[in-house]
């Protein structure tokens, strides 16, 4: 008789979604991987606090009688924003999971909860570290970037973590696994502008990382060593994503799209706020979600608008 695991993963499978399953007693293991790097101080102290300090290791106090953790990987596109700005087009890219995160977080969840509901089962979000969580359930793998890879998405997926009261009947806890055809591949590491992907060790020195300080609030500058060559995308960054090998059949796959006009690029240059800006402005920020990088988007956008 097949596994009620089993069937969950072929449905959410026929919906595009890739799952795996761990007992709640992995918790623990999560947080020790996490502290060990921290106490052998190999995360940036205000990488650490900014970044990971949130995670939540600790079962909700309203789900004790959770049994499993269940990670879900979800395909996602990159995303386009046009901005004209001295009668010129800069079309700039949105690395897949900064528009609509909070809409797939929640679409899975409603999805998981359709079809577990139907055996009395019930979940709810987990804080936690996600990559670790789904490379260690064997779902997806790390790549020399330490950015997760999952076979038929590459790294254009999005993770969600939930509890779930779902016995887990098997543990399929594993090592950490880095693809094999990162074995004598040096791509990312030649791509990344900042050197954050190093030789000397697998794990980032993400507060080098690109991504970390262009979604920082836009009153913080740029450390003056990161070039302005550095920047490639309106937040975050695809640099080691754009020449990884495993990503060649996703690089044109682009979502949505929206132009901002010279005269909406200027307001969001001179620092408008929200409720001082144009409906339509409003609508193309908030279809991108960019909304919440409103005080960024001067400081990020000026980059290219001086090369």
């Amino acid at each position: 008789m097949k596994k009620f695991a089993d069937e969950l993963l072929d449905c959410l499978r026929a919906l595009g979604f890739q799952m795996r399953i761990l007992p709640v007693s992995r918790l623990h293991h999560l947080q020790e991987e996490v502290e060990s790097l921290r106490n052998q101080a190999l995360l940036d102290k205000r990488f650490y606090e900014d970044r990971l300090a949130c995670f939540n290791f600790q079962i909700p106090p309203n789900f004790t009688d959770a049994q499993s953790l269940i990670v879900v990987a979800a395909p996602r596109p990159q995303t386009r924003a046009i901005f004209i700005w001295n009668g010129e087009k800069h079309p700039l890219i949105i690395p897949p999971t900064y528009t609509g995160y909070d809409f797939v977080t929640r679409r899975i969840r409603n999805l998981l909860d359709e079809i577990i509901s139907e055996k009395g089962y019930r979940s709810i979000e987990a804080l936690l570290p996600l990559k670790l969580l789904a490379t260690r359930s064997g779902l997806g793998e790390y790549g020399k970037n330490n950015i997760c890879y999952v076979p038929g998405l590459g790294s254009f997926l999005q993770l969600a973590g939930y509890y779930s009261d779902m016995p887990c009947e098997e543990d399929a806890w594993q090592e950490e696994a880095i693809m094999k055809s990162c074995e004598g591949c040096e791509l990312c590491r030649l791509a990344c502008p900042t050197n954050a992907i190093t030789k000397e060790r697998f794990l980032l020195h993400a507060e080098r990382c690109v991504s970390y300080h262009n979604e920082k609030k836009g009153d913080i500058e740029f450390p003056i060593w990161m070039d302005v060559s550095s920047h490639s995308c309106v937040v975050g960054c695809m640099r080691c994503q754009r020449v990884c090998p495993q990503n060649r059949d996703f690089m044109d796959w682009i979502g949505d799209e929206e132009t901002f006009t010279e005269k909406e690029t200027a307001l969001i240059l001179e620092h408008t706020g929200r409720e001082k800006l144009p409906r339509e402005t409003l609508r193309k920020l908030e279809n991108l979600d960019l909304l919440d990088y409103l005080d960024s988007l001067p400081r990020n956008l000026g980059i290219f608008f001086r090369k």
